[in-house]
């Protein structure tokens, strides 16, 4: 986890938005403040920030209202703080396009884990970046791996099948998964390109060392 993630807190409780900027820069995160929804987007368009915690009921515009506005591809990940109890009104948070939610009075060392959770799996793939893989090296843009002094070409679907993968290191795809994110939907081909990456980024590729098979669950792609 990068420590240091921009994190803008908007809360019109002077108390709460103090309270988390001095327990997050403890762990070393970057941290902005704004009492209001109109302070946020002033922040918003002077900054660039990982994330938004969000308290949902303010003066103003109110945290759903702001949600609606900004969200979009370019919008950092927000986190609802909501009232305890609230569900339908959590609900529509996550409908708007808000992340996660936390209900007050809340726990700073859940708010914690739920920033990381959420900033984790928001971790966009750099296609200008090159990317190892034990020996092999992965260039998106070019859609080329080259492994012993060899270039070995990509296709379409073997590429969105990385960009994912490398964005979830360790995590186990099942044939399903895959075939969901690549458009294949027989078991068996989806098994013929896992074996034809292997031939591009593995050394050995009948004894696969990071673009492994777990039995009955899938694959998974390692990195070192």
């Amino acid at each position: 986890m990068d420590n240091l993630n921009h994190i803008l807190v908007v809360d019109d409780d002077d108390r709460i938005r103090s309270l988390l900027k001095e327990y997050l820069n403890e762990k070393h995160f970057v941290v902005s403040t704004a009492s209001n929804s109109e302070e946020a987007k002033i922040k918003l368009n002077h900054f660039k920030f990982d994330l938004i915690v969000l308290d949902v009921m303010m003066p103003g515009q109110n945290g759903y209202e702001l949600v609606k506005e900004i969200k979009s591809d370019t919008c950092p990940p927000i986190i609802l703080l909501t009232a305890k109890g609230e569900v339908e009104n959590r609900i529509k948070g996550l409908e708007l396009g808000a992340d996660d939610y936390l209900g007050k009075p809340f726990e700073p060392k859940e708010l914690l884990l739920r920033i990381n959770n959420v900033i984790s799996k928001n971790i966009k793939i750099d296609l200008e970046k090159k990317y190892s893989v034990g020996e092999a090296v992965i260039d998106l843009n070019k859609m080329v791996i080259k492994l012993n002094n060899s270039d070995k070409k990509i296709n379409v679907t073997e590429k969105k099948i990385l960009i994912e993968m490398l964005s979830n290191p360790g995590k186990t795809y099942s044939r399903s998964q895959i075939g969901d994110i690549s458009g294949i939907s027989q078991e068996r081909s989806i098994d013929v390109m896992i074996t034809r990456l292997r031939q591009k980024i593995e050394v050995n590729p009948k004894n696969p060392k990071y673009l492994q098979t777990i039995r009955g669950s899938g694959y998974v792609l390692w990195i070192e």
